[in-house]
């Protein structure tokens, strides 16, 4: 396989941000210089393609594991977090289902 076709697939060609008819031309121009047989052609595009596709999962999964370690770092309050706070501030709102007195009591013969 040509030098640059081997480039090309090593570097992934910055599919990730470039369009499929910009990876079309390319291949074009490749065969129009007879740098690839006219039969290779869709091979080629099929794989820069899907090169760029797995190129992009996999940016997507480094930015959503990097994101959700700096969440972690920040201590940065979870959905769950925010949920039990909802409830617990809805509970305050209302009040307690049993007199406040009587929890007390409860609280203190447990210690006991």
């Amino acid at each position: 396989m040509n030098e640059i076709i081997k480039k090309a697939l090593s570097l992934g060609v910055g599919i990730t941000i470039t369009s499929k008819e910009k990876v079309e031309k390319v291949v074009e121009e490749l065969v129009k210089k007879g740098e690839i047989a006219p039969g290779e052609s869709k091979e080629l595009l099929n794989r820069l393609i899907q090169r760029g596709e797995d190129e992009q999962t996999e940016l997507k999964r480094i930015v959503r594991e990097q994101l959700q370690q700096l969440l972690v770092e920040l201590n940065v309050a979870t959905k769950d977090d925010i949920i039990r706070l909802e409830t617990q501030i809805k509970t305050l709102k209302t009040g307690p289902a049993e007199p406040l007195e009587l929890n007390l009591e409860q609280q203190q013969e447990g210690q006991a």
